[in-house]
């Protein structure tokens, strides 16, 4: 066995088949999409094809999909042109969202343009919804909440319904960064709405650099770049064709096939977990795995001299797995997410993520090298 991968959390590979559908659309589209020509229009059309597509399967206006460049810019997007555009004076979010959600906010109070408040967490790292009901009561302020689908590091999973009725009788936005969950759960945005929603087409099997933000017709903002008319005037820069082309057919791929790559990376994921109790049992995991993502799992380990380099001990012995997000430098740093639930923990903490295409037999590698490599190891106290 070459190699591992158990970090489908922080990005997926191509799929053949979509793939497939961008090197076509290489050979075959290479017009402008804002020239008039038959070339640009038939690129153009390649373009609304995908949003069709996207709309379709989201329930919402074509008009209210824009593609983007993928999760960070859209969650800027959105934050910003709220704050910028719709009178939004307050936000409520969450110590443990996405790092451009919360840099972003970081740069909204440094303008003091708006007033961050942070929701009360459960031990376990979910939202207390009695305390949001609560911040959204008091206030006069025009808010939005802001709150992640699904937890990048440790798979906690909101109650997206809740919040988005919640959100609505309170007269306040709701923004969700479902980077995580689009392609893994569906999606009714006429039946549960939001304001704003964004995606990323390498986390379900699409290509980097392209995603997507869904703006309710009813909240319009402004662009966050400015120099062309490009996206409904929404996204200035000519439109990354092929990129939309891998997004929509990825999109399309997953939602087709959804129960059924739903039922095998829950099987494989029971079957790791089942697999590593056995053999390390003084094993912990973090969040809430019962009711979080279904290819997550946070897993901490107890220190030794070994767990201290346990990530890069999994990699040299051929498996790819994260300490936490893979969306900063590349070093291996104390995740904000763990920094904020368990900030005197001495426990090393490995995220696990799977994929349909994952076998028991690659469990069974991994289980065996955790093994060889903490075996020797004795536990301190």
């Amino acid at each position: 066995m070459d190699r591992v991968f158990f970090d489908n959390a922080s990005t997926t590979p191509i799929d053949p088949k979509v793939l497939e559908a961008m090197v076509e659309s290489m050979k075959l589209h290479f017009g402008n999409p804002s020239s008039i020509h038959k070339e640009g229009r038939t690129a153009r059309t390649v373009v609304e094809q995908a949003r069709r597509t996207v709309a379709k399967l989201l329930n919402v206006s074509i008009g209210e999909v824009f593609f983007t460049s993928g999760g960070t810019e859209s969650n800027n997007m959105a934050l910003k042109g709220a704050v910028r555009d719709l009178g939004v004076r307050r936000i409520i979010s969450s110590p443990l969202e996405h790092h451009c959600v919360i840099a972003s906010l970081d740069r909204l109070v440094e303008t003091d343009q708006v007033e961050i408040v942070q929701v009360p967490l459960s031990a376990k790292g979910l939202p207390d919804m009695v305390a949001l009901k609560g911040l959204l009561e008091d206030t006069d302020q025009k808010t939005m909440v802001s709150l992640m689908h699904s937890n990048n590091e440790l798979g906690l999973m909101i109650n997206f319904e809740e919040v988005s009725q919640m959100c609505a009788e309170h007269g306040a936005l709701f923004h969700s960064d479902t980077v995580q969950t689009m392609g893994y759960y569906p999606f009714d945005l006429e039946a549960t709405p939001a304001a704003f929603v964004t995606a990323a087409a390498h986390k379900f099997y699409g290509p980097k650099g392209v995603g997507f933000i869904y703006i309710n017709a009813d909240h319009q903002i402004k662009p966050l770049m400015n120099g062309g008319s490009q996206e409904r005037n929404m996204r200035a820069g000519t439109e990354n064709i092929y990129g939309i082309v891998g997004l929509a057919k990825a999109l399309e791929m997953a939602y087709g096939d959804l129960e059924s790559r739903k039922s095998k990376t829950k099987e494989i994921r029971a079957y790791f977990l089942e697999e590593l109790q056995k053999t390390v049992p003084e094993i912990e995991l973090n969040g809430d795995p019962e009711n979080g993502h279904y290819k997550v799992l946070s897993i901490s380990f107890p220190p030794s001299p070994k767990a201290d380099l346990l990530l890069l001990n999994l990699d040299i012995a051929g498996i790819s797995v994260s300490g936490g997000s893979a969306c900063s430098s590349g070093a291996e740093t104390v995740s904000h997410v763990l920094a904020t639930l368990m900030p005197d923990s001495l426990r090393k903490t490995i995220r696990f993520s799977f994929s349909h295409h994952n076998t028991k037999a690659e469990v069974d590698f991994v289980v065996k090298k955790l093994k060889e490599i903490l075996e020797p190891t004795s536990v301190m106290t």
